[in-house]
């Protein structure tokens, strides 16, 4: 290898049929694409969800869909058409891992469930991502990011805490379950390396979801009997908050005995010196709501500035509260060859031998059409049929 030319990607030679929308699944596909496997993607004519989230740059590329679909191919084929159909099989036949977050039953209509798929690549890991399980009443359940968040506890945790359910103020449940498809595929696949057998992955959001609520509110429910009400006291305060300093907004976290004694002694509370309620972990979890309390009303006396540096002489875990507009101003700079100046978001796992990277901008819907069909065996005279019979759209960057 030469030296000017960077280490492959871990997934490299890799190659991922993404058959997904909106954000579980393009952010699954961005991340694989990251660790340096090929991804190709298949896109309806219209364009995918993501592409129109926001105010956008470009008719087909939005803010979102900027970083989310690169190092990705885009293939625009009519699955319903026979010969659309065909064209996707024979692209999955040269592919590593195919990838779905259509419902059971669309899959069985277009014939691109499982068995349809392993026909023609014996040993594909098959993931498929959902709402609910297959073999669920709610299999066929429409299933978005607000839907799961309240079937699966997220929205009771903030009623616990706050007196009414809540949605997380971001897309949650789609995030960690396109993480979940990650590590999921990258697990058959490192079987697949030891066994040569491929297999089907199924990733029902609500069971993902469930799981990831219950790590710590499951808490004194999960013991038979159970010794509490699910939730973790700690966590179900609405006094859990950043705090206002005289000037801004910190997030300050005493954790310890003695960083309360040095918080309520600087502060002026010495009447709370050696109070049991913050004596031990167990009675700090169970009075989590005045604890906090206490801190909301200490941190309003000083500017941040002050508040920092006494953290920091005392070694209490402190935060500005970050401004999201300057989070991304703070991003590194990338040029899209059509869009042109956008922030792009790094990935964020460093990797000292393989190490991840952004090789390819976010791709025109049916952009390499042409291209990727060519690869799998279709001849200039087969594509330009199926250009003029409308099963490939292409949509140029002038199109609406």
């Amino acid at each position: 290898m030469p030296l000017d030319q960077p280490a492959p990607g871990a997934l490299a030679g890799i190659r991922v049929l993404d058959l997904t929308s909106v954000i579980m699944g393009p952010l699954a596909s961005q991340v694989l694409g990251d660790l340096g496997a090929e991804v190709i993607s298949i896109e309806s004519a219209t364009g995918d969800t993501n592409r129109y989230m926001g105010v956008s740059p470009h008719r087909q590329l939005s803010g979102v869909s900027l970083n989310i679909l690169r190092n990705k191919r885009n293939v625009s084929v009519d699955l319903k058409r026979p010969e659309g159909r065909d064209a996707l099989l024979r692209i999955a036949a040269t592919c590593d891992v195919f990838l779905t977050n259509l419902r059971p039953g669309p899959l069985r209509r277009l014939g691109l469930a499982y068995d349809d798929i392993v026909a023609v690549r014996p040993d594909v890991v098959y993931c498929e991502a959902h709402g609910f399980p297959a073999d669920s009443a709610r299999a066929e359940d429409p299933a978005y990011d607000d839907i799961i968040q309240a079937a699966s506890g997220l929205a009771d945790a903030a009623r616990l805490a706050t007196g009414e359910p809540a949605l997380m103020p971001t897309i949650f449940a789609d995030k960690v379950c396109g993480l979940t498809i990650v590590y999921a595929v990258t697990a058959a696949l490192f079987s697949r390396e030891r066994t040569g057998r491929g297999q089907r992955i199924e990733i029902p959001m609500i069971d993902v979801m469930q799981a990831f609520t219950l790590v710590e509110h499951g808490c004194a429910a999960i013991p038979r009997p159970p010794l509490a009400p699910a939730g973790y006291p700690r966590i179900l305060t609405s006094n859990r908050r950043p705090q206002r300093t005289t000037d801004g907004w910190i997030n300050i976290l005493p954790y310890s005995r003695e960083h309360f004694d040095t918080l309520f002694k600087a502060g002026g509370r010495e009447e709370l010196l050696g109070d049991e309620r913050y004596a031990t972990r167990r009675a700090r979890n169970q009075n989590s709501h005045f604890l906090y309390a206490q801190i909301i009303s200490i941190i309003a006396t000083r500017s941040t500035g002050e508040w920092l540096a006494f953290c920091d002489e005392h070694r209490i875990p402190v935060t500005v509260v970050a401004n999201l507009d300057e989070m991304v101003d703070a991003l590194p700079d990338a040029v899209h060859p059509i869009v042109g100046d956008y922030k792009e978001i790094p990935p964020p796992v460093r990797f000292a031998g393989t190490p991840s990277s952004v090789r390819r901008p976010a791709p025109l819907i049916g952009e390499h059409n042409a291209e990727v069909l060519a690869e799998v065996g279709f001849s200039d005279d087969e594509i330009a049929a199926l250009v003029d019979t409308g099963v490939l759209h292409a949509r140029n960057s002038l199109d609406s």
